[in-house]
């Protein structure tokens, strides 16, 4: 059967007729070649475009141009913002007093930041702890340590703060809060008569009990009405540690009274305080949960810092500055504090040397020069400073002995050899030495002054010497002078 046809008039005239797909004029049922663009116009006229209609290509491009310059002009663009004025910070003014004194003020330990950055973490554990103990109407106990300068206090300042907030939020009581610097204390049992104190401010104690005693008589009486939690924080609470142990451990206790109300927040330094001194606590069901803050690194110090300066509108740092100042107190304790002390340093180097200029040069930052100078005074040894005010051959003593035990890899040596080592510096370094007698006598005047420690011996000769300080300290004192560096070695 042959296939059918379909016929169409286009509007010229023409007769159009469309074929089966597949199939030829000649009824073959072979595939045809694939038709080029302008065949497939030609043979279908209703899908071609008249003259009138189309565009040309330069003048699509030049409204395809104009489309665009609207939308990079109109407000909502977000390409307008992103090539528009960006926001460039005043200049900070050294010698302007008002703004080195702000800058002074936002480094300065003693200013509380709004936000505690890198601590959050530890700020959500204590804060659900907290949280937890209020809505169960339950005590608890925390212990939070870690290294000095590591944000602890500070931290829990931050979490007392939001606590309040949301006891507020959602219609519960506001806990009491005590807290209480166990270094002012003038005895370690005064920390119970504080919390008497605030448990009953109202009440004069007319009985014969001890304030412990009354505290336990409290948190264990079922007729009490059921009040306020008490949110209580002991920094430094290792002052509390005694010979037995007494104060701490019935400190912890008074958290496992059935009716205590006490949420107790522990801050020290020491790691192992709980498990080292209060092992039993564990088997009492009141051990303290332990929070630990670690040591910052390098890139938390430096956010930390930025943070701080943020009060401020101006650059006051060279980045290269922070980032060495971040790396080297990372390095060496972690301690944030120390790093906020080497900042201001840093801009009090600045203004000596502002002070010494002429007006001619235009210091405006604090550079990488200027932080390293405070970096090294801060992390200098007071040894340093005796070891440098030094009578000369008391120094070439101690640098004989540096390079004696160098060479040697000891760490202890003879009176006789330590001679020996200081006559071939002297004649190396072309200076006259001292008598035997000379050398011993200021052998001694070095031990007196905590430098060395020389040994008892029935031979003089023989007595044993060893160096009390590090040697990176005499290394140090006297490498800026060209005559110790050659004696060093």
């Amino acid at each position: 059967m042959a296939p059918k046809l379909r016929s169409m008039t286009s509007s010229n005239g023409c007769l159009a007729v469309k074929l089966p797909r597949g199939t030829t004029m000649n009824g073959d049922s072979t595939p045809s070649r694939k038709r080029s663009r302008s065949e497939c116009a030609s043979e279908n006229p209703i899908k071609a475009q008249s003259p009138n209609k189309r565009r040309s290509p330069r003048r699509c491009n030049s409204v395809r141009d104009e489309s665009r310059i609207e939308k990079l002009d109109s407000p909502k663009s977000p390409r307008k913002s992103l090539f528009g004025k960006t926001y460039k910070k005043p200049k900070w003014n050294p010698r302007d007093p008002i703004q080195m004194q702000a800058v002074k003020q936002a480094l300065h330990v003693a200013t509380q930041p709004d936000i505690v950055v890198c601590r959050e973490e530890e700020q959500n554990s204590v804060l659900e702890f907290c949280k937890s103990c209020i809505q169960q109407n339950k005590a608890g106990s925390l212990y939070v340590c870690g290294c000095p300068g590591t944000g602890k206090t500070l931290s829990i300042g931050k979490v007392q703060g939001q606590l309040l907030e949301w006891s507020k939020e959602i219609g519960l009581h506001s806990p009491d809060v005590l807290t209480i610097n166990c270094t002012y204390l003038t005895k370690t049992s005064e920390i119970f008569n504080k919390m008497l104190t605030r448990l009953q401010p109202s009440k004069k104690i007319t009985t014969n009990l001890l304030p412990l005693q009354h505290l336990q008589k409290i948190f264990s009486q079922k007729s009490q009405p059921l009040g306020r939690m008490m949110l209580m924080v002991v920094d430094e609470i290792d002052f509390l540690v005694t010979k037995d142990h007494s104060v701490l451990h019935d400190l912890f206790m008074l958290t496992t009274l059935p009716y205590s109300r006490c949420i107790l927040i522990g801050i020290a330094n020491t790691i192992d305080l709980t498990d080292r001194l209060l092992p039993n606590l564990g088997s009492l069901h009141c051990k303290p949960i332990v929070i630990t803050f670690c040591a910052y690194s390098k890139d938390q110090i430096l956010k930390i810092i930025q943070q701080r300066l943020m009060v401020v509108e101006y650059d006051v740092f060279e980045l290269a500055a922070l980032e060495f100042c971040a790396r080297k107190v990372a390095a060496a304790s972690g301690d944030v504090r120390k790093a906020l002390d080497i900042c201001r340093n840093a801009i009090e180097v600045l203004e000596a040397e502002l002070r010494g200029s002429t007006g001619k040069e235009e210091i405006e930052i604090v550079s990488f020069d200027h932080m390293n100078i405070a970096i090294t005074k801060s992390f200098k040894s007071p040894m340093v400073d005796i070891i440098q005010s030094l009578p000369q051959h008391q120094q070439v003593i101690l640098c004989s002995l540096v390079r004696l035990f160098r060479q040697c890899k000891r760490n202890a040596t003879t009176l006789e050899e330590l001679n020996r080592s200081y006559l071939e510096i002297c004649k190396s370094t072309q200076i006259r030495p001292v008598e035997m007698m000379e050398f011993t006598d200021l052998c001694s005047a070095l031990s007196d002054q905590g430098l060395l420690d020389v040994g008892k011996s029935k031979g003089q000769k023989l007595k044993n010497i060893k160096l009390k300080v590090d040697s990176s300290d005499i290394t140090f004192a006297l490498k800026g002078i060209r005559f110790f560096r050659n004696c060093l070695g």
